[in-house]
């Protein structure tokens, strides 16, 4: 394992005295032990094992690692969208053993039904827990009205831009008030000004309801941006490598990236996601070059 780089977890005394706080909270969701193996042509491969670990009630987690380690499969597991090989998965202390209310989903992509207004779509899941029309219209505005789309509640999913979508999606979840938010990769489709509007909003929703929630990315400034602690699995096997308090204060702001905190935090999960390559390494040997040019055309 390499070396963290120095100060990475220092924190602040307000920030300890948060983590003291969220520490001080119920848990809610417990992974105990968890396992998922797929069958493959040279045998049995695990994709993690002996994953193992708690969250408290509120917090934000966002969950990073190099690709193949599992994080995906993870989430689906805790969706109830798939079954672990070994091991638990507990929500308030009960077993997931299949989707829930209790729990909502947002994916990378837009998954709104297209024939159906903003309004008729984050009124679907309300209508389909049996309330009334009258009711279901009504907690529907509240919610599109929390993502600041109350103008655009008739408005169907191929007249809004990818943002709003996201929005809707964010909001048709959260209208069953589930327990759990996740997010897979929410806002990787998005243009990076677009994307830093939706982790600005998303932080700005998150305050004002009572969720807690699992987020995946591969960007490391937004697992750091919008984090309370940061969850890095390992690969062939995945595992946990870390779970990391992260120091940079709240509230969080883009301008923080250049912070202390912030860049030393970032350089440890790069370090864990990317470590030194062995020598030998057959996956890593040099590409050869192909030369497609003119011979003398060159630009340096």
């Amino acid at each position: 394992m390499p070396d963290p780089p120095a100060d990475y977890q220092k924190q602040s005394p307000e920030t300890a005295a948060r983590f003291c706080k969220i520490r001080s909270r119920d848990i809610i969701l417990s992974v105990r032990d968890l396992k998922k193996t797929f069958p493959s042509p040279e045998g049995e491969r695990t994709v993690f094992d002996h994953l193992s670990f708690d969250v408290h009630r509120r917090e934000l987690i966002t969950i990073i690692g190099p690709s193949g380690c599992g994080k995906s499969t993870f989430i689906r597991i805790a969706a109830g969208l798939d079954e672990a090989s070994g091991g638990a998965i507990l929500l308030d202390g009960q077993p997931v053993t299949g989707p829930g209310p209790d729990r909502g989903m947002v994916f990378q992509g837009y998954t709104l039904f297209p024939w159906l207004t903003v309004k008729r779509n984050v009124m679907f899941g309300l209508e389909m827990k049996g309330l009334g029309s009258l009711q279901a219209e009504s907690l529907a505005r509240q919610w599109i009205a929390m993502v600041g789309l109350a103008k655009f509640e008739d408005s169907y999913p191929h007249e809004l831009s990818g943002g709003m979508k996201q929005r809707v999606a964010i909001a048709r979840a959260l209208a069953n008030e589930p327990r759990l938010l996740i997010m897979d990769e929410p806002f990787g489709a998005l243009d990076s000004q677009t994307r830093c509007r939706m982790q600005t909003h998303l932080l700005e929703i998150w305050k004002k309801v009572d969720i807690t929630i699992l987020f995946i990315t591969h960007d490391l400034d937004e697992a750091i941006l919008l984090s309370d602690r940061v969850l890095v699995l390992g690969v062939n096997p995945g595992g946990l490598l870390e779970f990391i308090e992260n120091p940079v204060p709240r509230p969080r702001h883009p301008s923080q990236i250049t912070s202390p905190e912030f860049l030393a935090l970032k350089a440890r999960l790069d370090a864990l996601i990317h470590p030194p390559a062995d020598e030998g390494d057959d996956d890593l040997l040099p590409v050869p070059m192909v030369k497609l040019t003119v011979a003398g055309d060159e630009v340096e």
